[in-house]
């Protein structure tokens, strides 16, 4: 084993630890100096940390370029109110032991506080404490509280609306899971933090109140123990304990007014990424105001008795400032125009100006795609597609996705939804490749019971037609549900309904769904663990789009890609011999047929089936050997009447609940299939070539039998 790495392993530990142990040091250090006296210069140092870290803490929240970046700030105000109470208790421990002994007792920062920012003057010391105390606590500490207490409230409001639209974005497409689980922990996170503002604001409230009474009761507290216990007169007493008591809340009360500034600059700014001091010098820069202000200035430098100096210096510093942010707007106005191509043209003033610019061209930015698959709803919908308010169509619709990707072998896109004034209140319609492909009405928050075929009586509520599969049903409502059931119903709420239509339509028009794009991933994925198997397939073999036709073709007759091994290894057995794509699907449909036939007739050994009558079937050889276009040498009158007869053996087999099957020869399999794909749907039609040879054939009728 490497020691130079275990040693390593041990040093990042041992860091790792320390890291974590400063903010509980720091906590217990405050604790101890309420119960431990302290010497007078570990006093100082503590008072100067104690300034620092509140001046630390107010330069990040103005240079933070995001609130939320500064997540730990309400944890950092708690601590710092903490450790500055705990000093004020310390310090007047000290200040009341050994206050007669003189101002320096209390130690070096207490002092100079008293002597040298009041000029050793208690009255003085007394108001400019007071002020302080009014400025913090009356202004910034109460106006912060109030922002605090708003911000919280329209945050926490404000969550379902940006829930919605993170969900919205990511059914639509325009983001991935990741980028909606990022949106969805920073609108978390901003909750969290102005929330927790909101607590943090009321301890830099209580904070301000406490140095008030401190300053009381020391004030008092000292008094009566120079008098009383150290014979000091009432003029020195006062004098001596009063500078001392005013040191030690000025010296607290700084940090606390600079942590009462950031706790306000930050619960002001916008939750956006930018400079603060950028945004200010921005917004601030408006030429005309600029210009007023420094004539306003310059006129009131002009009165008699008006300090001319002053107010004329800063006049003209104002106008110059106007005048100069003008002149740099412009030049950086000039540069964006030539490098966006624009031509410069001159003003009668000299200066430079961009010309008039036409108006931008449309470009390809500006078409919008259709969207693969749509679902338009109308108003009285909305609160279906509405998280916040108990809306369940978008978990159903992704349940729905979800299983019709595992079904069919290929990601479904996602459902781009939207409202739609121009539908009924209650309607919608799901588009496919931006044609409407479904239309339905629902009653929202009723039920929807739909007759299965057999019903033992009849349910009260407004009769309608399933959307997806057009069955008998009636609205009903929530309180009629039991009663529906028992009369052997099928009940299904507003938002199953229109998950089963979508289901339904998709898995109809799956061929629609499949692309260049889609093909590709799957060869991709395919490639990962069969690298032989897909190298040289596109384009040596055979071209993307012939792939793309061939699944589109399966997809079409109703049989799942999940098994693109298998259907690769055809396509690179037949595809030299072959380029055209119904040769090809009719070769893979043979190597798919175990599959084919499970998803059809399931696991049983026999297989039920409807066959055509071998007059029939040699009529129809030969019209489509004459006609050489597929479909069309199929007489009017004969197509008419072998439709009305698939269509009865069709619905025998359903009556006895078997499967519907067709078998055909092979020549014949494509032209029926897609004979009866619209007319007679459910009727599965297969060549004779994909029965697997552990399958007995069983025939039910034979279609054309004199």
């Amino acid at each position: 084993m490497d020691l130079k790495a275990v040693f390593t392993q041990i040093n990042n530990d041992k860091m790792d630890y320390l890291k974590g142990v400063g903010t509980p040091l720091l906590v217990l250090a405050a604790l101890a100096m309420v119960v431990l006296p302290m010497p007078p210069f570990l006093l100082d140092m503590l008072f100067s940390f104690n300034i620092a870290l509140a001046l630390l803490v107010l330069l990040i929240t103005v240079y933070t370029l995001k609130p939320v970046e500064f997540g730990a700030f309400p944890t950092v105000i708690l601590i710092a109110t903490v450790l500055r109470l705990a000093l004020n208790v310390a310090s007047t421990r000290v200040v009341l032991l050994e206050g007669h002994n003189g101002p320096d007792a209390a130690g070096q920062v207490i002092a100079a506080f008293g002597n040298v920012v009041i000029g050793g003057n208690y009255a003085v010391g007394l108001v400019v404490f007071i002020i302080l105390i009014i400025i913090n606590f009356v202004v910034i500490t109460k106006g912060a509280g109030r922002i605090s207490e708003v911000s919280a409230r329209f945050t926490l409001d404000a969550m379902p609306g940006k829930q919605m639209a993170i969900d919205a974005d990511l059914n639509a497409g325009f983001i991935t899971a990741d980028e909606a689980r990022d949106r969805r922990g920073e609108v978390t996170r901003e909750a969290d933090f102005y929330g927790s503002m909101d607590g943090a604001s009321k301890f830099v409230k209580g904070d301000a109140i406490a140095g008030i009474v401190i300053l009381v009761i020391n004030i008092v507290g000292g008094l009566f123990v120079g008098m009383i216990q150290h014979d000091l007169p009432f003029s020195i007493a006062m004098e001596v304990y009063t500078l001392l008591t005013i040191g030690d809340g000025l010296v607290a009360q700084l940090p606390s007014l600079l942590l009462s500034i950031g706790t306000a600059i930050v619960v002001t700014r916008q939750n956006e990424s930018h400079k603060m001091g950028e945004q200010i010098t921005k917004q601030l820069g408006n030429e005309k105001a600029l210009y007023i202000a420094s004539g306003i200035m310059i006129t009131m430098g002009l009165v008699p008795g008006m300090p001319h100096i002053a107010f004329i210096f800063l006049g003209v510093v104002i106008g110059a400032t106007g005048y100069f942010g003008h002149k740099q707007a412009r030049i950086e106005d000039s540069q964006s125009a030539q490098g966006e191509g624009g031509e410069l043209t001159t003003n009668a003033d000299g200066t430079v100006a961009p010309a008039a610019q036409e108006q931008k061209e449309l470009g390809w930015d500006d078409v919008q795609q259709v969207d693969v698959i749509g679902l338009e709803v109308g108003y009285r919908l909305i609160p279906m597609v509405d998280q916040a308010q108990g809306g369940e169509l978008l978990s159903r619709i992704k349940g729905v996705r979800k299983k019709l990707s595992q079904e069919l072998g290929f990601l479904v896109p996602p459902v781009h939804i939207r409202d739609n004034l121009e539908l009924d209140p209650n309607a919608y319609q799901i588009t496919l490749m931006g044609v409407s492909t479904g239309l339905g009405e629902l009653k929202h928050g009723n039920e929807l019971a739909i007759n299965p075929g057999q019903v033992f009586g009849p349910v009260a509520g407004v009769e309608t037609k399933d959307p997806a599969f057009g069955l008998d049903a009636v609205w009903i409502g929530p309180e009629q549900k039991d009663e529906a059931q028992s009369l052997g119903y099928t009940v299904v709420d507003a938002a199953t309904v229109v998950a089963t239509h979508i289901s339904q339509l998709l898995h109809n028009n799956a061929a629609l769904l499949l692309g260049h794009e889609e093909v590709q991933n799957l060869l991709d994925i395919l490639a990962k663990s069969h690298p032989r198997l897909v190298e040289g397939l596109v384009p040596d073999i055979l071209p993307l789009t012939t792939i793309v036709k061939v699944l589109q073709n399966l997809l079409n007759e109703g049989v799942p890609i999940r098994d693109m091994r298998s259907i690769v290894q055809t396509l690179v057995e037949y595809g030299p011999k072959s380029q055209d794509a119904d040769v090809l699907t009719a070769a893979v449909r043979i190597s798919l047929r175990r599959l084919i036939i499970q998803d059809v007739a399931g696991p049983s050994n026999e297989v039920p089936v409807i066959t055509l009558a071998p007059e029939l079937e040699q009529m129809l050889h030969q019209s489509l050997q004459n006609a050489g276009d597929e479909g069309a040498g199929i007489e009017p009158g004969l197509a008419e009447r072998l439709q009305n007869s698939l269509s009865e053996a069709h619905q025998n087999q359903e009556m006895s609940g078997e499967p519907s099957i067709l078998l055909t020869s092979g020549m014949l399999r494509t032209v029926l299939s897609r004979f009866v794909k619209n007319t007679i749907p459910g009727l599965r039609v297969m060549s004779y070539q994909e029965v697997p040879d552990e399958k007995q054939i069983k025939i039910i009728s034979s279609v054309g039998q004199q």
